[in-house]
């Protein structure tokens, strides 16, 4: 089985209007979608990705305006990779520098140039330079980002972790990545997929637990085509690796199953369909609050209770 790479990454933020503003004006990703945390409808949940909302660009975040910070630990996404042109390093350099963004100098990882920084809740990302074109729904920011530099998607993810094996288990036969090296305490696995296909284990043996917070990351969702390839992944997690998922969960733009895998981070597998488009036209995603159908008759209470954005 071949997984098409990961869906999103979905994480904690502090106030939702910082967290908007970090990602649509200085990183000039598209909100994509503006609705509520399904299990918690006072709390927006975010979506920002590419101009289509294509499966591999998406980062989304449950906002919590007074959000204690986060810390990294073991078990849990340390650092969200995103994709630009490898001539588009130098123009993300100057503009983090412009816009007050903390951040590291370019290093070098499996021969990928890499510039770390932080978000403004401190969650780690960082910038990987790529050989890869331009995605066919990526077009210039009105926020001074020209179409040529960028972001192009999730490259992948760096997961921390005790060990390697039992989490590259699930990695190799549930979602089909293949080990292609390691450096030090890396080792590096990809599926193939043009976007979202890295996931880097960080094996650090025993360490700090994450603590859970503004800046942490809460789950990684790896893509399915459709429900089919969904079951199947999940009847081998249960059957090969005995792991527990979760029922399957209608999440109105995916459909989900939830699971640990060995190394305690939380995994989700999500459906390519039904897509972002449900429920607002291409053109339009992003412009107005989508909710559940069952949260329709409380609309007037909910959008009395979130900020407007």
């Amino acid at each position: 089985m071949k997984s098409a790479g990961i869906h999103h990454v979905t994480a904690i933020a502090g106030p939702a209007m910082r967290n908007l503003d970090f990602y649509t004006r200085v990183l000039g990703l598209r909100l994509v979608k503006k609705t509520v945390n399904f299990d918690d409808p006072t709390a927006y949940h975010l979506y920002f990705g590419d101009a289509a909302g294509t499966p591999g660009t998406i980062v989304t975040f449950f906002p919590v305006e007074h959000a204690a910070q986060g810390r990294v630990g073991v078990g849990e996404v340390e650092e969200i990779m995103l994709a630009v042109p490898a001539a588009s390093l130098g123009f993300w350099s100057h503009r983090l520098i412009e816009k007050g963004v903390e951040h590291s100098g370019i290093e070098k990882r499996f021969s990928e140039s890499v510039l770390p920084f932080k978000d403004a809740d401190g969650m780690r990302l960082s910038f990987v330079g790529t050989a890869a074109e331009p995605h066919p729904a990526g077009e210039a920011t009105d926020v001074g980002i020209p179409a040529e530099h960028a972001i192009r998607g999730i490259h992948g993810v760096s997961l921390l972790i005790e060990e390697e094996a039992p989490t590259a288990a699930i990695l190799a036969d549930v979602f089909g990545f293949d080990k292609i090296g390691e450096e030090g305490s890396r080792h590096r696995y990809v599926s193939g997929a043009s976007i979202g296909g890295i996931v880097d284990l960080h094996a650090v043996g025993g360490f700090l637990k994450p603590r859970p917070g503004r800046g942490s990351v809460h789950h990684l969702a790896f893509r399915a085509r459709d429900e089919s390839e969904q079951a199947a992944m999940a009847e081998k997690l249960t059957e090969a690796h005995g792991r527990d998922v979760t029922a399957l969960k209608d999440r109105k733009y995916f459909r989900s199953v939830y699971f640990r895998e060995p190394g305690h981070v939380l995994f989700e597998i999500a459906t390519d369909a039904p897509g972002f488009a449900v429920d607002e036209a291409p053109d339009a995603l992003g412009s107005g609050l989508m909710l559940p159908d069952e949260y329709e008759p409380l609309r007037k209470r909910i959008e009395a209770t979130l900020q407007a954005l």
